[in-house]
């Protein structure tokens, strides 16, 4: 059986091909699939005996809501999809003022192992297919009632780890005869896959890259997060330059605050050193409390902050949401494990 919601436009035109059928049918599907449809019954503009044929050969089944945290704060809803073959994984709508942002898996739990996120307790499972992943932004938009106008692939698991399913994903979103997102409103976010930021690079695409440091030097990283002990700082940094010179595309260095442990003066000094004459943007993250991390939340993050803009860096303090539906990465797929065990 073929995964349906996966297929590009070309490819579901091939099928039609192979399955006797005029060309135009694949567009009709493509639309039907980007549009929510659950079956293929309700496939109505199509003949009965095509309906009849995509279900003896394809797999379609929509994402079923195992939970939904609406929180009464500031509005921020938090899926938890039921796959398939049981797996779940996050989905966390945002909305800001300038639209309805929605952050999504690439898998189901990761192996990067950072210390501080709940993603990683656990190990990965498996990877995502790209039709799931399109359903996370699709059923998140029909079931909420709100569009959605950007998507950030910084839920559960490490998106250049899934490489080819994100590019067939980003194709996907990205089509006119879907939901037509357009990669300048797409983010991606990787913990520092030296290799595979090269190779992203020469796909010249339009995105967002964030990249994951939370520590200037190589003894905190490797530490927190331990896919550094592989390259370290350096080589991720030179990875960075290299991505911006090739695509004009300037990168986004996400950093989490952690007390006592990467927010020193010291350490602002050197991120700020690393990011010289590269115009790079800091985004600075107050820890989520995970319960198994001995890692706090930090007291110094406007100090911080204050000590790069010194230093010409431009720095921001995200601002945190759903503080009471436990909306950072995780936090509710591990939950529902601990239940179900």
């Amino acid at each position: 059986m073929r995964d349906i919601k996966s297929m590009t436009m070309e490819e579901l035109a091939a099928l039609m091909a192979e399955l006797g059928e005029p060309a135009f049918r694949a567009k009709q599907i493509f639309q039907w699939l980007h549009r929510g449809a659950r079956s293929f019954e309700e496939m109505t503009n199509l003949s009965k005996a095509l309906r009849e044929k995509l279900a003896g050969s394809c797999t379609l089944v929509p994402p079923a809501v195992e939970r939904k945290q609406v929180s009464r704060l500031d509005g921020t809803i938090k899926y938890l999809w039921r796959l398939a073959d049981g797996n779940c994984v996050e989905t966390v709508l945002m909305r800001y003022h300038h639209g309805n942002t929605v952050c999504i898996s690439s898998q189901v739990g990761c192996r990067m192992g950072c210390a501080f996120c709940a993603s990683t307790i656990g190990g990965k499972i498996r990877d995502l297919t790209p039709g799931e992943m399109v359903d996370q932004v699709l059923f998140t938009q029909l079931d909420s009632g709100l569009p959605i106008s950007n998507i950030v692939l910084m839920g559960i698991g490490e998106p250049l780890d899934n490489f080819d399913t994100v590019l067939r994903f980003l194709e996907l979103v990205n089509h006119p005869e879907g939901l037509h997102i357009g990669m300048r409103h797409i983010s991606l976010s990787t913990c520092g896959l030296v290799e595979q930021i090269d190779k992203l690079a020469q796909h010249q695409l339009q995105l967002t890259l964030s990249v994951s440091l939370h520590a200037p030097d190589d003894p905190t990283r490797s530490q927190i997060m331990p896919v550094n002990r592989a390259t370290g700082v350096a080589k991720l940094m030179a990875a960075c330059r290299r991505y911006f010179e090739t695509t004009g595309r300037r990168i986004s260095f996400e950093y989490a605050m952690i007390d006592g442990v990467n927010d020193s003066d010291g350490q602002a000094d050197l991120l700020a050193d690393w990011l010289e004459g590269t115009g790079s943007h800091v985004n600075l993250i107050p820890l989520n409390e995970v319960t198994e991390s001995p890692f706090k939340p930090s007291k110094r993050v406007r100090q911080f902050q204050a000590r790069l803009e010194g230093r010409g860096v431009t720095a921001t303090v995200r601002r945190k949401l759903g503080g009471d539906i436990d909306a950072s990465c995780g936090q509710l797929r591990r939950k529902r494990m601990e239940e179900s065990q």
